[in-house]
This record gives C-alpha cells, sequence and structure tokens, in this order.
C-alpha cells in the first residue's frame, strides 16, 4: 500500500488567530496520526497573513509533545533563508527530543517576496551552487566528519531524514545526485511533475541513506459525505490560490462561498484547474479513483495530501476520508 501524509500549511482562518491556528495544528497531528498518517509535515513561508508555520522547528516541537508516533517535519525548510549550522541545532533538537520522528525537507525558494527575504538577513544568493554546497554543509554537521571545523550541539550525530523538495527539475537532479528522497510540490506546481520524477528515477545514485530512489508527491483532497459538500469546501482554497495569484500576497484562509468557482469565467476556471491539477473534490469513492489513477501515473512511493479547508471539523473529516479512499478498495 501507498504510503500517505499530511502537508499542513497550519491556515490562519479569516475571523481565526495564530494561537488557535497552532492548537488546531496539534488536534490535526494527533488525528492523522489515528488515521495511520505516515508524517506529518509544516512548511516554512515568511510575511504570510494566512500562514502559521514561519517559525517551523518551534511549531514541529509543539506537535510533537501532543503526538507519540507519527513522523514529523519540514515539507521544507527554505535552506537559503538559514545558515545551515542553526537548522543543524534546530532539527538536532528535535531529533533529540523525539528521536526516530524527525524529517527535514529542504527547499531553495524563499518562501516570500524578495522584500521578506531581506529582512531574515540573508543574501539573495544567485550562485546556483550555493543551495547544494549548504545542503552538504548540513550533511557534515550531522555526519559530525569534521569537514567544517565546527561541531554541532546539538546537532552532531542527529538523523533526522532529509529530503529534497522541488517543484522544478532543480530538485529532483540535486535528489538524485545525492541519493536522498525527493518530493515534488504538485499540489500547487503540477505542470512539470512527471518530468521530474522521471529525471529523479534515471539520474539516481545509489547512498548511504537510500539505494534506490523514493519519491513523494503532493496531492490536495477536498472530501466530505457528499459532492455537493466537497466542492463547496474546496471554495476556500479555491479563493487563497486566485488572491495569491492576482495580488502575490496570501490572506487568512476565507470561508465557503457558493458557487465560487462559477463566478470566475472561463479565464479564472482555466487558473484553477491548472494549480489544483493534482486535486480530488468529492466523496470517498471519487477520492480513491482520483488517488489510484495519481498513483499509477507517477508511481510514487508516497502520497503527501493537503486539504485546505476553513473548518476546522470538515477538515478532519476529509482527512479521514482520505485515509480510508488511501487504505480501502476502490468502488467499482
Amino acid at each position: 500500500m501507498t504510503r500517505y501524509s499530511l502537508l499542513d500549511l497550519v491556515p490562519v482562518t479569516r475571523g481565526g488567530n495564530v494561537r488557535q491556528s497552532l492548537a488546531n495544528a496539534a488536534d490535526l497531528a494527533r488525528h492523522v496520526e489515528a488515521e495511520g498518517y505516515t508524517r506529518y509535515w509544516v512548511a516554512e513561508h515568511h510575511g504570510m497573513e494566512g500562514i502559521a508555520s514561519a517559525a517551523t522547528s518551534v511549531v514541529l516541537a509543539h506537535v510533537g509533545q501532543a503526538t507519540e508516533t507519527i513522523r514529523i517535519g519540514a515539507g521544507g525548510i527554505m535552506l537559503p533563508n538559514h545558515a545551515p549550522l542553526v537548522i543543524a541545532e534546530q532539527f538536532g533538537t528535535l531529533d533529540a527530543l523525539f528521536p526516530g520522528r524527525i524529517d527535514l525537507g529542504l527547499g531553495r525558494a524563499p518562501g516570500s517576496d524578495q522584500t521578506v527575504a531581506r529582512a531574515l538577513r540573508r543574501t539573495l544568493e544567485s550562485d546556483p551552487n550555493a543551495f547544494p554546497q549548504d545542503v552538504l554543509e548540513l550533511q557534515s554537521y550531522f555526519a559530525d566528519d569534521g569537514q567544517t571545523g565546527i561541531r554541532a550541539t546539538p546537532g552532531a550525530g542527529a538523523k533526522p531524514e532529509l529530503w529534497i523538495l522541488g517543484s522544478s527539475l532543480f530538485g529532483a537532479q540535486l535528489a538524485a545526485a545525492l541519493g536522498l528522497p525527493y518530493a515534488f510540490a504538485s499540489h500547487f506546481a503540477p505542470a512539470l511533475l512527471d518530468e521530474a520524477l522521471d529525471v529523479y528515477r534515471r539520474n539516481f545514485r545509489p547512498s548511504a541513506v537510500l539505494d534506490k530512489p523514493h519519491a513523494m508527491a503532493g496531492f490536495n483532497v477536498f472530501a466530505a459525505e457528499t459532492q455537493e459538500e466537497a466542492e463547496l469546501l474546496a471554495t476556500s482554497a479555491q479563493q487563497a490560490f486566485v488572491a495569491i495569484r492576482t495580488t502575490g500576497k496570501g490572506i487568512p484562509l476565507p470561508p465557503p462561498v457558493p458557487g465560487f468557482r462559477e463566478s470566475l469565467g472561463g479565464q479564472g476556471q482555466a487558473v484553477l484547474d491548472h494549480v489544483l491539477g493534482c486535486s480530488a473534490t468529492g466523496t470517498r469513492d471519487i477520492v480513491a479513483r482520483e488517488l489510484a489513477k495519481f498513483v499509477e501515473r507517477t508511481r510514487v512511493d508516497e502520497v503527501m495530501l493537503v486539504s485546505s479547508i476553513y473548518d476546522h471539523e470538515a477538515r478532519k473529516k476529509s482527512l479521514s476520508i482520505a485515509a480510508e479512499a488511501m487504505a480501502g478498495p476502490v468502488a467499482a
């Protein structure tokens, strides 16, 4: 059976606040742990009113205390924003607190616009080799091999599971060269999914941590007991995508709006069809069929589910239905 996991953007809803979002994150992590999810990941974003996971390692410590067995991690840490030593210390600390449960996905996008990136006090690096070099430096701290001349404490000897993330071919090439698992962000940038997976698999070099390619891909799920309810729940994410595409700014996750998709007209609907190309909206049987087709098409080892739904209980229900869809037989 293909593994299934959750990427939680820790949404701040319209009318809500960060405190409630973090409480929801812990509750959601407990919920998906009970539903058999393999991993719970949060992503680093900055300067976005609708996302509460900017201090990613702090959020993971909060979630780790609320759970017992599920793997928790970053999907991902945007390494250009940080000195590798700082990330080694943060995730070395998490590994000490929750041994055998920590994942560290690494991306090279800033997770913000250039103004926010400058405020993070890191140089906007144009050198294409900077990200690979930072990944190697980070690996060196965890390996405690002395190559940097610095011993990370915490960090030295820690064993978080490293992943390379991407939405283009660059990450696929790097993950293959380093022999690391690879996760593709097809939940919002599906265009190069198939090509990236092919590049990763064809060029993969076995490493000390992985002897063959291991790939994961993002997939949106909006599931409910009826098709009508699922389609309504999906309009919150649709509004958020339209806002960021038209203004460049994230917004608090808005409540559902009946008929939102139809109100956009043909061009707006085409944008949504593209950005949400890897998605399933509907009942358990529809979600099961769409997920089965996605796994058959991509041959991924794991699916990272994303379910951006305004109402917290409806979101939990959606993820329960998705778990049933992944674990059970597909209806004819």
